[in-house]
């Protein structure tokens, strides 16, 4: 018996699917370390007919702000000029935790057939399973072409990209001379098949060093000046002007976390440097930078106002640097609404809706190609709970293989 999926969208082998999933997550790969599981898909699509001057890999690896292994790998689809042309990419690392992965496939009472990973490893399928969605697209594209050889089909592009883990690097420094102009673009990565992201929050990173001074703690501390008091003073102080995590003003909405405090190695010690990690995110850039702007304030506020006894004060280093921006497609865009047709198609009710994570589409956007972004079936990602719901993710190959093969 077929499922109403299969029998208005196009059918694919479920079995090669799953374990083409298997076999992808089985590869280590975490951000800057995935030439093997770019090397494997490259070796599924030359063994299932894809001609290797369609295959191209771009040198973003060479300018992201971590070492890695391998560029973008980027596969172009010819297809008739006159159809709409389509976009289909996803990224190929994982995070640490899912490094050494076993994936098995397992019957569960409540969620029925899942992968899990054997052990104390996470699944990986943030975003392996999203690769093997359009690895299974393609190759079912070609294996139609070869048993239809006088069909024409639309154009496409795919793009398996690197290092979204670490701040959409891939994505960021992405060549798009060597995508071209796209029509309509799906970015599939984590979440439920109902859900299309038409746009995503902006995010902005900041690196601060708290300058001090040292004096031995037990016999002369107010000769020293702690960088661990003026960072603390001028968290609380965010914290106590609502301007540290969810923060509201005028009707605008941003959020704001230090996330990594780190300095001093001794009790006996005033500590005179410390090492902040902040982040701040908003849909509207402007309040972004506000909020940027307040956080800097609020550390150099507080660097005048702890002194030691001769009234020498602390110093900050500050920088920032945007990961990405903000960005929202108009629901009647191509994408979008190829989106929830193919969607509906699924006998599914798509809902609409702005991350308030960063995507790699925040990147495709500002590089001209506007996607959404679906999910394909992972749950629980980044922990060792994660699991990919089989059902939900064959259903999503079988929709990217029906854009790439729409006529």
């Amino acid at each position: 018996m077929t499922s109403a999926a299969e029998d208005k969208l196009v059918r694919i082998d479920a079995d090669a699917a799953i374990d083409r999933f298997l076999e992808l997550t089985a590869i280590p790969g975490r951000s800057g370390e995935e030439a093997g599981v770019a090397d494997a898909i490259v070796d599924m699509l030359i063994d299932a007919g894809a001609e290797p001057d369609w295959i191209v890999r771009d040198d973003a690896h060479q300018r992201t702000r971590i070492q890695g292994n391998c560029g973008n790998l980027i596969v172009s689809l010819p297809g008739h000029a006159s159809l709409p042309r389509t976009l289909l990419s996803a990224h190929m690392d994982t995070v640490p935790i899912c490094v050494g992965a076993k994936p098995v496939v397992k019957e569960d009472s409540d969620l029925g057939r899942v992968v899990v990973a054997e052990g104390d490893t996470g699944l990986g399928g943030d975003d392996r399973s999203g690769c093997a969605v359009i690895l299974t697209a393609v190759i079912e594209r070609l294996r139609y072409l070869k048993e239809h050889p006088d069909v024409d089909l639309p154009p496409a592009v795919v793009c398996f990209l690197i290092q979204e883990e670490v701040g959409l690097e891939g994505a960021r420094h992405l060549d798009p001379a060597k995508i071209g102009e796209v029509d309509q673009a799906f970015n599939f990565d984590g979440g439920t098949l109902d859900k299309i992201r038409h746009g995503a929050i902006g995010g902005e990173r900041m690196q601060a060093t708290v300058h001090g001074f040292a004096s031995h703690a037990g016999v002369a501390p107010e000769k020293g000046v702690s960088a661990i008091a003026i960072a603390s003073k001028a968290i609380a102080a965010l914290h106590d002007a609502g301007l540290h995590g969810l923060i509201q003003r005028d009707g605008k909405r941003g959020t704001s976390n230090v996330g990594v405090f780190h300095g001093g190695e001794a009790t006996n010690v005033v500590t005179p440097e410390v090492q902040l990690k902040i982040e701040a995110r908003s849909h509207d850039a402007a309040f972004r930078s506000w909020i940027v702007s307040e956080i800097k304030n609020a550390l150099e506020k507080a660097a005048a106002e702890v002194t030691d006894v001769s009234g020498r004060c602390g110093r900050i280093e500050f920088s920032s640097h945007v990961d990405y921006e903000a960005f929202a497609l108009d629901l009647e865009h191509p994408s979008v609404a190829g989106a929830r047709q193919w969607i509906s198609r699924l006998g599914r009710d798509p809902v609409c809706e702005v991350a308030n994570g960063g995507l790699d589409a925040n990147w495709l956007y500002i590089h001209g190609i506007e996607a959404v972004t679906l999910g394909c079936g992972q749950a629980a990602i980044h922990t060792a709970d994660e699991h990919l719901l089989v059902d939900e993710y064959l259903d999503a190959c079988r929709l990217a293989a029906s854009i790439l093969m729409a006529k």
